[in-house]
């Protein structure tokens, strides 16, 4: 699985929400909300060939981690979360 396509979401100092690839100086998108911000970091993995979807909550800590489809979860029998 290519790094470079893993994005990840977070606040913004503003209390927006953004979507961003992790090898990326800018946001891909802003939102309002976490959800969408989530919802459009999904889709954009998936349009890339998947990759790995981290969130993280208002605190900075990540909250959680998911594979996107067609990538490769390197750890299928723990990932208990999803």
């Amino acid at each position: 699985m290519s790094k470079g396509r893993d994005r990840t979401v977070s606040r913004r100092p503003d209390g927006s929400w953004e979507n961003k690839r992790n090898d990326a100086d800018r946001a891909g998108s802003v939102h309002r909300t976490q959800k969408e911000a989530e919802k459009s970091a999904r889709e954009m993995l998936k349009k890339s060939g998947g990759g790995e979807l981290t969130t993280k909550g208002r605190d900075g800590k990540i909250r959680s981690k998911d594979t996107i489809p067609p990538g490769k979860d390197p750890n299928p029998p723990r990932d208990k979360e999803h």
